[in-house]
C-alpha cells in the first residue's frame, strides 16, 4: 500500500480535491437519508446504525480513504442533529456558514500550532490582529484592548476568574446570579476560590437591589461580580449598566458572560441591548453561537493587554528568552493550552467576507424570526408564550399542560425525528425552548414547528383521555 498523501505543501491540494468531493457527496447523501432535523428512532436506533458503519473500528487491513470517508461521514451525517435544519432549534448550536467551514479546512490542512511562532508564522499575526480588532469592538474607548481565542464560553469564563484571582488572591469572592451559566460555579471550584454567592434573578435577570445588598454585606474583601448578556435558559440580558454602577460604587470588579449576546454589538438595531459591556474588566464572547462559526470560536476580551500578563509562561523550547529578545513573538501567554488550532482564521475570513453590514443582517434576520415565532405563539390559543424574546430564545408551552406532558412532547418530537426543541424550568413550570440561530428560517418553517407541537399535544391529550 502506498504511503498516504499529506494535506500540505504544493501537492496537498491535489490529494485533497478528490477526497473533499467524496466528503461532500457523503454529507449530501447522509442528509438525504436522514431527511429532517435529526434521525428518527432515538438513541438505540442511532447507536446501532453508527456501530454497524464503524465495525470494526480498527480493521486488520484498511478499507481505503474513499470508502472510509463515504461510510463513516455518511453514517455520521445520517445520524446527526443538523443545526442547518430550521426545526433543529434546541440549543445555542449554530449552523456554521459554508465560508467559515471552508476556512476551517485550510486551518486543518496547514495545521499551524499556535504555541510558538515557528509553528505558526502568519497565523500568529492573523490571530493577534483579529483578536485585537474584536476587543476594540467591545472596548472602543481603550488604547490597547486585547482578546484571547478560547474553546468557548466555559474556558473564557474560567480564564476571567483566573485573571481576577491573580489580581486579588485566593480569597476573591465571586458574586453571580441564579441565571448564570454553570461554568462560573465550576470555574470557582477548579480555581480553589470560595463558592460563588448567588443573587436572585426573579424575572430572569439579576435583581440590582439584591446585588447591592450582597455587595454591601461583603464590603472589605475582593469581589468579582459576573453578569450575563444572554442567559442559556431564556436569552435575557442582565441590567449591565446598573450592575456596572453598583460595582463601581462598591469597588468590585465585573465580568460579563456575553457568550450568546455579545455579537449584538455588530447590529445597529440591537446593540443598545448590551450597553455597559465596555465597563467590564473582562468579557466572554462566543462566535460559534450568534456568529455562525464552526466550534470552537470563543473569545475572552480585556480592556488592556497588560491584564493578560498573568498568563505568561516560560518553556525554553517554545519561547526562549534570547528568541523573544530578538523579536520572535511569544505565544504561550495567549492561552493556557499549548497545542491549539488557528481558530481565528475562520473568524477573520467571515469578518472579511461579510463585513459589519453582512453580519448585522444575519443577526437582525435571526432576531426577527424569533419575534415572528413569538407572535405565532401568541396568536395560537392552545399555546402560552413565556415572554417576548430578548435575543433569539423563545419559551412556550401548551396551555394547561402539566410538566410531564411538556417533557413527553419534546422527547416524542426527538424520537420521531420531527424537531429538536430544548427544555427549561422557570416560574414553576417546564417550558419548551426554541433557540433560533438559523438566518434562513422562514415563516413557513415556524408555522410547521407550531403545528408539530399543537398536533402532538392533541394526540397525547386524546390518548390520555382514551386510557
Amino acid at each position: 500500500m502506498p504511503t498516504p498523501p499529506l494535506a500540505g505543501s504544493t501537492t496537498g491540494p491535489t490529494a485533497l480535491r478528490p477526497l473533499i468531493d467524496t466528503v461532500l457527496t457523503a454529507l449530501q447523501e447522509g442528509a438525504r437519508r436522514r431527511d429532517g432535523p435529526l434521525p428518527a428512532g432515538g438513541p438505540d436506533t442511532v447507536t446501532t446504525h453508527m456501530r454497524t458503519a464503524l465495525d470494526p473500528v480498527i480493521p486488520e487491513h484498511g478499507t481505503g480513504p474513499h470508502h472510509a470517508l463515504a461510510i463513516l461521514i455518511g453514517a455520521l451525517t445520517e445520524g446527526a442533529a443538523d443545526p442547518a435544519d430550521p426545526l433543529c432549534a434546541a440549543h445555542l448550536h449554530t449552523p456554521p456558514l459554508a465560508l467559515a467551514a471552508a476556512a476551517d479546512l485550510a486551518a486543518s490542512a496547514l495545521n499551524p500550532s499556535m504555541d510558538s511562532w515557528d509553528q505558526a508564522p502568519a497565523a500568529s499575526t492573523l490571530e493577534a490582529d483579529t483578536t485585537a480588532a474584536l476587543a476594540a469592538e467591545i472596548y472602543p474607548h481603550h488604547t490597547h484592548p486585547d482578546a484571547l481565542i478560547t474553546t468557548g464560553g466555559t474556558e473564557a469564563n474560567q480564564l476571567a476568574l483566573l485573571l481576577a484571582r491573580e489580581r486579588h488572591g485566593p480569597t476573591l469572592q465571586t458574586i453571580t446570579g441564579t441565571n448564570a451559566h454553570h461554568s462560573i460555579t465550576r470555574a470557582a471550584w477548579l480555581l480553589g476560590l470560595p463558592a460563588p454567592l448567588t443573587v436572585p434573578a426573579p424575572h430572569g435577570t439579576i435583581d440590582p437591589t439584591a446585588l447591592n445588598e450582597t455587595l454591601t454585606r461583603q464590603q472589605g474583601r475582593p469581589l468579582l461580580v459576573t453578569a450575563t448578556a444572554g442567559t442559556t435558559d431564556t436569552g435575557q440580558i442582565d441590567p449591565l449598566t446598573d450592575i456596572a454602577d453598583l460595582c463601581h460604587t462598591h469597588g468590585a470588579e465585573l465580568h460579563i458572560d456575553a457568550a450568546y449576546g455579545g455579537p449584538l454589538l455588530l447590529s445597529p438595531t440591537h446593540r443598545h441591548k448590551i450597553n455597559g459591556l465596555d465597563r467590564a474588566h473582562s468579557v466572554t464572547l462566543d462566535l460559534h453561537k450568534l456568529g455562525w462559526q464552526p466550534a470552537s470560536a470563543g473569545i475572552l476580551a480585556v480592556p488592556d493587554h497588560h491584564h493578560l500578563h498573568a498568563l505568561h509562561h516560560h518553556a525554553p523550547y517554545l519561547n526562549a528568552d534570547d528568541d523573544t529578545q530578538a523579536g520572535i513573538p511569544d505565544l504561550l501567554g495567549r492561552s493556557l493550552r499549548t497545542t491549539r488550532r488557528p481558530d481565528a482564521l475562520k473568524i477573520a475570513v467571515t469578518l472579511q467576507a461579510l463585513g459589519r453590514t453582512g453580519l448585522a443582517d444575519l443577526i437582525d434576520r435571526t432576531c426577527a424570526a424569533a419575534h415572528h415565532l413569538a407572535d405565532l405563539i401568541t396568536k395560537t390559543p392552545t399555546l402560552d408564550l413565556y415572554d417576548q424574546p430578548t435575543i433569539t430564545t423563545v419559551l412556550f408551552r401548551p396551555t394547561g399542560a402539566d410538566d410531564h406532558t411538556v417533557a413527553t412532547i419534546r422527547r416524542t418530537l426527538l424520537t420521531r425525528g420531527h424537531a429538536v426543541l430544548g427544555r427549561t424550568r422557570t416560574h414553576g413550570h417546564l417550558w419548551l425552548k426554541a433557540t433560533l440561530l438559523n438566518p434562513h428560517t422562514t415563516p413557513d418553517d415556524l408555522h410547521k414547528l407550531i403545528n408539530l407541537v399543537t398536533h402532538l399535544t392533541t394526540e397525547l391529550t386524546e390518548g390520555s383521555t382514551n386510557r
